[in-house]
């Protein structure tokens, strides 16, 4: 038995979220069937992070145990082939030792979100970004973003379904930068709460539009209530980009 690490992209837009889903197609599924296609074995593969419905990955890490002797680079050129004409790739396969485990070695992840900030629809973006038509304020987002780094309760900014043990969480970088006509919010932590990012997200937009203060986001945090949530951002724009491993 080989365990294998995979680094995996893939657009949200079509799927429920990561997690397999018995009301729709979800990214698990879809690289599941394809083990099985190609090993014949039962496969199941356990990811960093599990994202919602229409939420997208550049680089989300998993693992799957494969009984069958095969080469890493055959796994994943055999996976990608039975894949099509699905929206997720495999960007990189290599065996790790049977103790590693996608989720519980894992210790940060990196989300950014994608705000387009412009009148004009979305031609190219569309699924794939937030289109805010108001003006925002981007540095103004930033510095807001600083009430948020650190250890906080974010029961704020947690869905009424997230699962996890604790509201508290450590957040350990977050940036917002504006480049033309779109900006990214850019955050680090080692877990987040369901919706969380999203949360976030959606009431620095109304700090950048000037429909909150600096005061607002603060006394939003400190409240400890979802009900004091100021809006949820679509999952259009929201993009794991990273998970890290001590060593």
């Amino acid at each position: 038995m080989t365990r294998f690490r995979l680094t995996i992209e893939y657009d949200g837009s079509p799927f429920m979220g990561w997690q397999r889903q018995n009301h729709g197609p979800s990214v698990q599924q879809v690289i599941e069937e394809a083990v099985t296609a190609i090993t014949g074995e039962a496969a199941l593969v356990y990811a960093a992070g599990r994202t919602d419905a229409g939420v997208h990955a550049e680089a989300m890490s998993a693992h799957v145990d494969i009984a069958k002797p095969f080469t890493a680079f055959r796994l994943m050129e055999g996976l990608n082939a039975k894949m099509r004409p699905h929206p997720v790739a495999i960007l990189a396969c290599e065996p790790v030792a049977d103790d590693w485990h996608a989720r519980f070695s894992c210790a940060g992840r990196r989300y950014i979100y994608r705000i387009v900030n412009r009148r004009a629809p979305l031609a190219l973006d569309q699924g794939r970004a937030w289109r805010v038509p108001n003006a925002l304020d981007a540095d103004l987002m930033h510095e807001a973003a600083q009430l948020l780094v650190g250890t906080h309760d974010f029961t704020t900014f947690r869905s009424v379904h997230c699962q996890s043990a604790s509201p508290v969480k450590s957040i350990d970088h977050f940036s917002v930068t504006r480049h033309g006509d779109e900006i990214e919010l850019d955050v680090a932590a080692r877990s987040f709460l369901h919706h969380q990012v999203r949360s976030m997200t959606g009431c620095l937009m109304l700090v950048g539009k000037g429909q909150w203060t600096m005061d607002d986001l603060r006394a939003a945090r400190d409240a400890k209530d979802r009900a004091a949530l100021g809006f949820n951002a679509p999952p259009d724009g929201l993009y794991f980009i990273a998970a890290h491993y001590p060593g």
